[in-house]
């Protein structure tokens, strides 16, 4: 289990964040599918895990699932609302997927960023 997935695992104990039938596993993932929804941008949620560290025999140790797909952009999106010594350790796994997997677009939104497009567009802020 990576260090991502655990955090998102310890969110949705707490509350369920459901939208389209799918289940977010932070207030701030659903609201950037709406986004995506009222422009009508096709996407995927969190549909591939790629393996970025492995053991001496071969086993992955380490793997890292970006939150959504655009298929039409192919193009990965990961969200960051997170505090700064944990941006860091997502910032060296995008480096890492981007490293191992030359041919993946991977863009990261940070808070900063996500506030900004959520105040643009009269959206509440988690």
């Amino acid at each position: 289990m990576t260090e991502n997935t655990k955090s998102k695992e310890n969110h949705t104990r707490s509350s369920k964040i459901i939208y389209k039938g799918i289940e977010f596993a932070h207030p701030s993932e659903e609201q950037c599918a709406k986004i995506l929804d009222f422009y009508g941008i096709q996407w995927k949620y969190e549909p591939k895990t790629f393996p970025i560290e492995w053991d001496k025999d071969g086993n992955v140790t380490q793997s890292f699932r970006p939150d959504f797909y655009l298929p039409g952009q192919d193009l990965y999106i990961e969200l960051t609302t997170m505090s700064q010594k944990l941006v860091t350790k997502k910032n060296r796994k995008v480096r890492k997927l981007k490293e191992i997997y030359p041919d993946i677009n991977i863009k990261i939104f940070y808070q900063k960023d996500f506030k900004n497009l959520l105040l643009k567009y009269g959206l509440p802020r988690s």
